[in-house]
């Protein structure tokens, strides 16, 4: 393996250095045989480095080796490496939110804290960084605000975060703005016995969709059905809910009347 010291503060390597050189040994068999992984090191020291483009020798000398092996050559013999001055500066943190809330919910205001890191690296690349960002914070089905711990990073693996950083998301998640009624929805009745006869009164209730303006108005007549469920139930009089489920783009606000009276009789009567 090669390892790199002593690089002088203000200044950063461009790119990767090889993690891994062709060394060539000698020595007794019993030496050679006891040999594992680490026990051969290549040393660059890199205390000179200045700006700009840089070769390096490699030789002998500089890999340590044990005792009773001695090495006959490196390869390759010489490695070139860039150095750039080391520049540090703020950029915003963008949190990555994905995810819709609940029907009839909408998004509000998404804070990060802290708003901006250090970010740190060669003065090429750090100058390219637009902005860190966080983990996922997903706002799935929420219907209250959500707040996540998240480890905030860098896409960029050429630059670093001065500090390692980790930062709080809240999502403001509240019921739509908006409200529209539907008027007069035919209640159907789920679940009656054979030979019974089951009326509801009123048999039409009204319905108040909430959500975005844009999601509301997307729904169709169609997709708002009111339903009672009356299984199992037999002969007499009963208040019963209606329900209404929630349309792909909006919420259910209200239902009125909440309640009918539902009268179930035998087919005889």
């Amino acid at each position: 393996s090669l390892e790199l010291q002593q690089l002088p503060g203000g200044i950063e390597m461009v790119g990767e250095a090889p993690s891994l050189i062709d060394v060539r040994v000698r020595g007794g068999s019993s030496a050679l045989s006891q040999l594992g992984p680490g026990d051969i090191v290549a040393q660059l020291d890199l205390k000179a480095a200045r700006v700009g483009r840089r070769l390096y020798q490699m030789t002998p000398e500089q890999v340590r080796v044990p005792n009773g092996v001695q090495v006959v050559q490196v390869s390759p013999p010489t490695i070139a490496l860039s150095f750039e001055p080391s520049l540090t500066r703020l950029v915003p943190v963008v949190p990555d939110v994905e995810g819709d809330p609940l029907p009839g919910y909408v998004l509000g205001k998404t804070t990060v804290t802290p708003e901006q890191v250090e970010v740190v690296g060669p003065e090429g690349a750090v100058r390219k960084v637009t902005e860190a960002m966080t983990e996922t914070v997903s706002v799935a089905n929420a219907k209250a605000p959500v707040r996540d711990d998240v480890t905030i990073g860098l896409a960029d693996s050429s630059v670093r975060l001065k500090t390692p950083r980790f930062g709080q998301v809240m999502v403001e998640v509240m019921p739509g703005p908006v409200e529209r009624p539907m008027r007069e929805r035919p209640v159907h009745l789920l679940g009656a016995s054979g030979g019974l006869v089951v009326k509801a009164v009123p048999n039409v209730v009204d319905v108040v969709l909430r959500g975005s303006r844009e999601g509301v108005n997307g729904v169709g007549v169609s997709e708002v059905s009111a339903v009672v469920d009356v299984t199992g139930l037999g002969p007499g009089t009963y208040t019963l809910p209606v329900r209404v489920d929630n349309p792909q783009k909006a919420g259910v606000a209200r239902i009125a009347p909440p309640t009918v009276q539902v009268s179930i009789s035998s087919g005889r009567n």
